[in-house]
């Protein structure tokens, strides 16, 4: 008998009970996906995330290295770039959730999510969204002691990151809850700051050894060393 699903969905979540809600869902509202459950991403083999087009993720806060599990998240997501990730994201973790997650393939939702929102982020394929349960964050919400350098404030530095990464300003400041006039403002002082004498510095500081140290940013340019082996039509995708 041939097979009635169309796609592979992974459910990731250490709590049983928010598991097999997910899985609930899936099954009851998005029959066309055959889906397999795990409590963390070092359960999945390769061959299951070649396969996946949709992955659910409840981001857990309770872990001790919250910032090594977003950047492992990020690896993944670098990677293998046609699944469309969703994470449940809790208000603790939300602030490093936007700066390693939120990526033009991904959906960023709250913990407390209704099943309703959750299905409807599903089928109405909302990358690259935010949802508008998780709240404006509190100013001074992103812990000093997450950032390992002293030379940028918290805020700049997130700025920077995602300018990093491709986003523009409006879309920045859309992500954070913030005006373009603070994100400009913000990536501006950053650039006072270190001294450099405007945007093309800016991005060339970025890609050197120094800011790539100070933002954080070896997971994202290691990844070049695999690109000059890969055909120039993948490259396209990344």
């Amino acid at each position: 008998m041939l097979s009635t699903h169309s796609g592979y969905g992974i459910v990731i979540s250490k709590l049983p009970v928010i598991q097999s809600g997910l899985s609930a869902i899936m099954r009851d509202n998005f029959p066309e996906y055959e889906s397999g459950c795990y409590q963390c991403i070092e359960e999945l083999t390769l061959l299951q995330l070649r396969h996946a087009s949709l992955v659910l993720v409840d981001l857990f806060g309770g872990s001790p290295e919250p910032r090594d599990i977003c950047e492992q998240y990020y690896a993944l997501m670098t990677q293998y770039t046609d699944i469309r990730w969703v994470f449940l994201v809790n208000h603790a973790l939300y602030p490093l959730a936007v700066e390693y997650l939120m990526r033009p393939q991904s959906t960023l939702l709250s913990d407390a999510e209704p099943v309703a929102g959750v299905i409807r982020a599903i089928r109405e394929n909302g990358s690259g969204y935010i949802s508008s349960n998780l709240a404006v964050l509190r100013s001074g919400a992103i812990e000093p002691e997450l950032f390992r350098s002293v030379s940028l404030t918290a805020s700049e530095r997130q700025v920077l990151r995602l300018l990093a990464k491709g986003w523009g300003i409006n879309q920045i400041a859309t992500m954070l809850h913030k005006s373009n006039k603070t994100v400009s403002a913000q990536k501006n002082s950053a650039i006072r700051r270190l001294s450099l004498r405007g945007n093309a510095d800016m991005y060339a500081w970025i890609n050197s050894a120094e800011g790539m140290r100070e933002l954080n940013l070896h997971s994202v340019y290691g990844e070049h060393a695999e690109w000059k082996n890969m055909p120039q039509h993948d490259i396209s995708l990344l």
